[in-house]
């Protein structure tokens, strides 16, 4: 049997630790670039050391000023958030475009970011595409996405759905949800790329699986009208129960619609106001139109009496400070 290194007790853990800083201090005080971006990391992380943003800001400005380029792009996300530095919407932009002019793929999606809100520098949208761009092409997934999402309206660039699907694609295969769900609704109706509904359903799955709610909620209309799917009711019940719960509007309409028909679940007209009640709430018109349904606004009223009834007993007997009278 290979003889095992004994397991190191704290105190080596920690000397070494202590000893790993101290050459990168010493290396980053003697103007090494890459040695003070460490350094700010470990501030910034509290990795070795006790978490100080505005001591990781320090270091991050020297070895920017030294034109190191991912300093420069922390140093533009320092003063973007207000992080280490006081929020300086400018400041920022000025950071990453010196990283951006450097190839820094992350940075120029920043910069693409900032001129598209018009966030530290007058909105240029075209100014947004090219940075986008130059981040794309280096494989920056928000970035193809933010550049796809700029084809499909036409923003920055002339409309394109085919370049759109193009870029989503890229994205997509990345695993960003975004994209795989965009680019499944582009197959769903055939835009700038030929019409597959099964094809729709593969990549509305892959988003929905990762937690995207518009993708939960389109896959469960797949499985509800049968297209691109076997219709299955249970199953479009399931995804449009997540997506309700992440407060999609038409999803809790759809659940409430599902159980108040008993529809790919046990016929619930309590849960079906309740979730009706919820969509109605975010302002879905049919929601509000379905709660004037005679049996469900005898449902409703007969709920709501009983309701207020458990809500008085609960908190009679006990009132806390500052709370309002039921």
């Amino acid at each position: 049997m290979a003889q095992q290194e004994p397991p190191r007790n704290d105190a080596e853990q920690i000397a070494k630790a202590t000893e790993t800083t101290a050459r990168a201090t010493e290396a980053a005080e003697q103007g090494l670039a890459e040695a003070q971006h460490a350094l700010g990391l470990r501030y910034a992380r509290g990795d070795g050391l006790p978490q100080d943003m505005a001591q990781a800001a320090v270091w991050f400005r020297k070895a920017a000023e030294q034109g190191h380029a991912v300093s420069q792009y922390d140093l533009g996300i320092m003063y973007d958030t207000g992080r280490g530095e006081p929020q300086d919407k400018t400041l920022a932009v000025q950071w990453y475009r010196k990283a951006a002019e450097q190839g820094y793929a992350p940075a120029q999606f920043n910069l693409g970011v900032m001129y598209s809100a018009g966030d530290g520098i007058p909105e240029d949208k075209t100014q947004a595409a090219r940075w986008y761009r130059k981040a794309a092409e280096q494989g920056h997934a928000s970035a193809q996405y933010n550049l796809g999402f700029l084809y499909n309206s036409g923003r920055g660039v002339p409309q394109d759905k085919a370049q759109a699907a193009r870029w989503f694609r890229k994205a997509a295969e990345q695993g960003l949800a975004e994209a795989q769900c965009h680019l499944g609704f582009m197959y769903n109706l055939g835009e700038g790329i030929p019409e597959d509904t099964a094809q729709a359903a593969v990549w509305y799955r892959k988003a929905a699986e990762q937690g995207y709610a518009p993708a939960q909620y389109n896959l469960g209309l797949m499985y509800d009208h049968g297209n691109g799917l076997p219709e299955d009711k249970a199953q479009a019940a399931r995804w449009f129960r997540k997506a309700a719960g992440q407060g999609i509007a038409e999803a809790r309409y759809n659940l409430g619609i599902m159980y108040y028909y008993g529809d790919g679940l046990p016929r619930d007209m309590h849960e079906a106001i309740r979730w009706l009640r919820m969509a109605a709430k975010q302002g879905d018109v049919k929601a509000r139109k379905a709660l004037w349904r005679d049996d469900i606004r005898k449902a409703f009223a007969a709920d709501l009496a009983a309701g207020r009834a458990a809500r008085t007993i609960a908190i009679r007997p006990e009132r806390r400070a500052g709370e309002d009278p039921a």
